[in-house]
């Protein structure tokens, strides 16, 4: 039998490696900025073209590498950070030089140049799929500089499978933010084309965020700082008001190194439970420092998850540190320790006199439609308790009427009563849930809330179809601040929102206007609507079945349709009812739940008897 198993050329396992760690040209631009960070930059500049695929450059002021460090970067297991197995365990960087390099060459044409102080000349390296074309020294400044064009050009499986320049545009915004954010020591600039979207000045971490999500952040953070042997959390939260329907501005930072972790995501959350809605999600941005072998990074290729040593410990010191900060800065009442006593005294009395709350009298059986009887030449009233006899007889007519909208129990009436019939032209409310009619086989039962959430659903598809709905303008537009993703997405439905009758205008960098709102949509909080709608479209971006249209009808129908506990009258319930079956699936909602049912008579029947069997 012959030998199968063969060693791999070194190209081909560095294409297998790029998989795992360069899934997108997000991930090319994050492995090049924290390199960058790593090499000691103080300022760091993204330039990118045709959302990453055409060309991302990274450019920085940071130490630069030697002729033989800038070839060996791009060499297998190549690294400055680590040279025996227990590093691993103490990891404190995110990479420099080494470690992705060789995966990125694997995959595009890079071109490097670099240089060190000191230097008068640097070094310039082409590579083409882990070929080296050329390397030659050139001029160059302090810093490196890293050129990736033609992103998976020779992967085009891989090529293939990248989303719209949307999609991948949001992806690098979201790694610039991530990687800027926890550097505000660092400056930084992010070019799309010849576009600037970010100058990032060096400051404090409360400015920076500024910086990133807007000038109204500064108003609505609150400073989290908790110290214990084992940890030290920092950063801020924000206060309870100004939760959102998006799960947007969520940032963990551990060690310097951004992470997802659901855990922990829950002892923020848990925080501030009864101080925000259950549908609304709080902003925080939480940095984390702790020892390193008191954490594992190497659990995930990209780093983006860790395990902590003692999680519980964690969790406890970040509730109670979110807790105290809310309590601290947004609940309690604040005490000004620093009024100018010359303004008190201008409205203090002197200390001999006795300060009395003013009383005012009344007269409870005042009317003044009750004249006097009193011969008195004057022309005042004299005032008399009403009349309460025959007090019962207001109630008569309420106890005759047969109106099913007034809220009693029928089931009592027809047991007692035993002419009591029940009009089937007639719509009945059962605990402002149901609505119950009978049909001929027997009793319907129809869900309000799913069965307008079909209605909507069915209306708003149609209307994207026709682009015909009526916009109702706003007396007082709205004003709403988004995070740079969220810009993203609401810049790709603005169409179709325009479509169904929102009219939404920008108004500066991530700042939108809403002047219009659908005609048929009363009584809406347009700002909630629009958040709802961003949060089920990133939830559903990566369903393979994902339709664009669906999931913002779905979205509108839900938020706007009428909800369970609304009472209906019996104009509202035959509207209803006539709207539903009009509908092409009348029976199922757009969550696959069952609208209604029906209960044959003799199920009915035979309910009756088990009971009175009992």
């Amino acid at each position: 039998m012959s030998n199968i198993i063969k060693l791999l050329p070194d190209s081909v396992a560095n294409q297998i490696a790029a998989g795992e760690v360069i899934q997108r040209p997000a991930s090319a631009a994050k492995e090049l900025l924290e390199n960058s960070v790593d090499s000691g930059a103080t300022n760091i500049t993204l330039a990118i073209k045709d959302a990453g695929k055409t060309l991302i450059q990274v450019i920085d002021d940071g130490y630069g590498m030697s002729e033989i460090d800038a070839r060996m970067a791009f060499e297998r297991h190549a690294t400055s950070k680590i040279s025996k197995a227990e590093d691993l365990f103490a990891i404190k960087t995110m990479g420099f030089r080494g470690e992705a390099m060789a995966s990125i060459a694997a995959i595009a044409h890079v071109e490097l140049k670099s240089g060190t102080e000191g230097e008068d000349v640097g070094t310039c390296i082409n590579i083409e799929g882990s070929t080296l074309v050329s390397q030659e020294p050139c001029q160059c400044s302090k810093g490196t500089s890293i050129m990736i064009k033609n992103l998976f050009y020779n992967v085009p499986a891989r090529r293939n499978f990248l989303k719209s320049n949307n999609v991948e545009l949001r992806h690098l915004n979201e790694e610039f933010i991530r990687v800027s954010m926890i550097n505000p020591k660092v400056g930084f600039s992010y070019y799309n084309g010849d576009k600037l979207i970010y100058k990032l000045l060096p400051g404090s971490l409360k400015s920076r965020i500024a910086s990133l999500f807007g000038n109204v952040f500064n108003e609505r953070l609150l400073p989290v700082e908790q110290i214990t042997d084992l940890v030290k959390i920092s950063g801020f939260i924000g206060k309870p008001e100004f939760a959102k329907k998006t799960r947007g501005e969520q940032y963990f930072f551990v060690n310097g190194r951004f992470i997802k972790h659901a855990y922990l995501n829950h002892a923020v959350n848990n925080a501030y439970t009864e101080l925000i809605p259950v549908d609304s999600f709080p902003s925080y941005f939480i940095v984390i420092d702790i020892d390193p072998k008191d954490i594992d990074i190497n659990i995930h290729p990209t780093k983006t998850e860790v395990n902590f040593q003692d999680a519980r410990y964690v969790y406890a010191v970040l509730h109670a540190a979110v807790k105290q900060s809310i309590g601290k800065h947004a609940l309690t009442p604040t005490i000004d320790f620093d009024v100018n006593p010359d303004v008190e005294a201008a409205f203090r009395t002197s200390p001999s006199t006795d300060l009395k709350q003013p009383s005012i009298k009344i007269d409870p059986d005042f009317n003044p439609f009750e004249k006097k009887t009193s011969s008195s030449a004057d022309s005042s009233f004299q005032f008399k308790k009403p009349s309460v006899e025959n007090w019962e007889s207001l109630y008569e007519n309420g106890k005759k009427t047969n109106d099913p909208v007034i809220e009693r129990n029928v089931f009592q009436n027809i047991s007692t009563d035993p002419d009591a019939t029940f009009d089937s032209n007639k719509f009945m409310q059962i605990h402002n849930r149901y609505i119950v009619c009978s049909v001929k086989s027997g009793m319907m039962v129809i869900d309000q809330n799913l069965a307008h959430i079909r209605i909507k659903y069915e209306e708003i598809l149609d209307n994207l179809k026709r682009s015909n709905q009526n916009s109702q303008q706003q007396l007082f537009p709205q004003n709403i601040h988004l995070s740079p993703d969220d810009t993203q997405i609401l810049k790709s439905l603005n169409d179709d929102l325009n479509k169904i009758g929102f009219r939404i205008e920008e108004a500066g960098t991530n700042d939108f206007v809403i002047t219009g709102t659908p005609s048929d949509l009363q009584d809406i909080n347009a700002v909630n609507m629009i958040e709802t709608i961003i949060e089920n479209h990133k939830a559903s971006n990566n369903d393979l079945n994902f339709d664009k249209n669906i999931s913002l009808a779905r979205s509108i129908a839900i938020k706007s349709a009428i909800k369970s506990g609304i009472k209906l009258d019996e104009r509202e319930m035959q509207d209803i009812f006539d709207r539903l079956f009009m509908c092409n699936v009348p029976r199922i909602s757009p969550d696959g739940k069952n609208i209604l049912t029906i209960i044959n008579i003799n199920d009915l029947a035979n309910l009756v008897q088990a009971k009175s069997n009992t």
